[in-house]
């Protein structure tokens, strides 16, 4: 099976340091592939790598089998990727649906707009009853739900979810995961950035550990769990 994403041997980094050093990964399409690390690792370095956000300084980057490792970012938003950043970062005064227009700011057939936040209040019910609310006076966990909903908007072929698990209850952390499993079901993509190993490697099919900018480890999720590395990484001794 092709790939849809693939990172070959990526250096990237800010004035001389590098923070990702010769990086490589595979993204299957319909698939969940999780990156899992420490904070400082690189992991939303890489992601701003992905869409040219911050320069590469070696290696490529390919998106369905076409280079896009100096395009524009918003031709690579164009060809299909679309990013749910760490921390949410909704637009709090604007409402509900103006915030999921914002992501589909590069459609302009209106009727396509119409059905994709039909969608998305399929998929989140709770924000249906919200439509006219202000984002900034919604719970953190709805701001999540929403978040992940203006990212769908754009009807993308890749989802990139930075640390959805941040700063939300256990209770709404295990809603997002389950939200993102239905979302690679209806046929998405999705490359997991995530510190949350256990239940992110529930759902993933793939997986990748960087530690100092480096993969250190990857595998299958379930081999992947067993491995040296990540019993060090997250729970300081093999066990």
């Amino acid at each position: 099976m092709p790939n849809l994403l693939e990172v070959d041997d990526l250096y990237v980094g800010y004035d001389e340091a590098d923070v990702l050093s010769g990086v490589s990964l595979k993204v299957k399409p319909g698939k969940i592939t999780c990156l899992l690390g420490a904070n400082g690792a690189g992991k939303t370095t890489l992601i701003r790598a992905l869409l040219a956000l911050t320069p590469t300084r070696q290696g490529k980057i390919f998106f369905d089998g076409e280079e896009i490792t100096h395009q524009a970012t918003h031709n690579i938003v164009r060809l299909g990727i679309s990013t749910i950043p760490e921390g949410r970062r909704v637009f709090p005064k604007l409402t509900v649906i103006e915030n999921l227009l914002t992501g589909a700011i590069l459609e302009k057939n209106k009727r396509k707009i119409g059905s994709r936040i039909e969608e998305v209040l399929k998929i989140f019910p709770q924000l249906s009853d919200r439509k006219k609310q202000l984002a900034g006076t919604m719970s953190g966990g709805e701001q999540a739900m929403l978040s992940i909903g203006r990212g769908l908007m754009s009807a993308p072929r890749l989802l990139v979810i930075d640390e959805p698990s941040l700063g939300l209850s256990p209770l709404f952390v295990k809603e997002n995961f389950k939200v993102i499993r239905s979302i690679k079901e209806r046929g998405i993509t999705v490359l997991l950035v995530e510190q949350n190993v256990k239940q992110t490697l529930e759902i993933a099919d793939y997986g990748y550990l960087i530690a100092q900018g480096k993969v250190v480890a990857s595998g299958a999720s379930a081999e992947l769990n067993k491995t040296d590395q990540v019993q060090l990484a997250y729970f300081g001794s093999k066990q």
